[in-house]
């Protein structure tokens, strides 16, 4: 018999969570993230959307929170770097681990990385085109998803877009995210916690219904493939 789905596994927590996880672990997890996020986090597709338009209207700051081993905005700076396009893409973790390794595996990419959360750049004034972030909001409460929102309105300018993904419980996804990662659990994946920390994260999300009991007004949920969830706000026009 599987997990209970029905409701969100709040009392669990992701192994990398923990502040005195396995260092080496913790390591190979942040390695193997290239892999994951290529098969699921959908990040062509945003590019496409609502990063490449926006730069080709000039320079742009784009804010990756909750970056984790910064494996998207590196991704990310390289593909506008090959287009020809100018942007200031910004990695932000409150885990100091994260962040450290993230920078020391740059490797040239020319991401700005910084320890520290959305309230911190709420009280300095920064403001940024694009402000996203990929598999964040299963971590939060409520209350942390609404603050998050909050912040993140506040950091878009005029013309900005704030995208929030992350998994839709399901247990669809739960079975093949384990199907998929069973083999691969003593290969590829060994040594990490992406097996482990995958089935608790899709334990600890949001349905598409529960995320929008709990989001401010202005926001909208978007259901996308596969067993995604898409949170989205936009700022007027910039003034000219």
């Amino acid at each position: 018999m599987g997990p209970d789905l029905s409701r969100r596994a709040i009392d669990v927590r992701e192994r990398m969570d923990d502040p005195h996880a396995d260092p080496r672990a913790l390591e190979r997890t942040y390695a193997l993230f290239p892999l994951v996020n290529a098969v699921v986090s959908g990040w062509r597709g945003l590019h496409r959307r609502e990063i490449q338009p926006r730069a080709r209207r000039g320079p742009i700051r784009i804010l990756d929170v909750g970056s984790g081993g910064g494996d998207r905005c590196r991704a990310i700076a390289a593909r506008l770097r090959r287009e020809g396009l100018a942007a200031v893409v910004t990695a932000l973790d409150p885990d100091s681990r994260a962040t450290a390794w993230a920078s020391a595996h740059d490797d040239g990419a020319g991401v700005q990385y910084r320890c520290g959360t959305t309230r911190d750049l709420v009280r300095e004034g920064d403001a940024y085109d694009v402000v996203l972030s990929n598999h964040l909001l299963h971590h939060l409460s409520t209350d942390e998803v609404q603050d998050l929102l909050n912040d993140s309105r506040h950091l878009i300018r005029g013309g900005g877009v704030a995208l929030h993904h992350d998994i839709a419980r399901s247990r669809a996804a739960y079975a093949l995210f384990a199907a998929a990662t069973r083999p691969l659990e003593g290969g590829v994946l060994s040594g990490s916690f992406i097996r482990e920390d995958g089935l608790l994260s899709i334990r600890r999300s949001y349905t598409a219904a529960e995320l929008r009991a709990v989001v401010p007004p202005g926001w909208h949920v978007r259901r996308r493939l596969p067993a995604r969830l898409e949170l989205r706000t936009e700022a007027g026009p910039r003034d000219p």
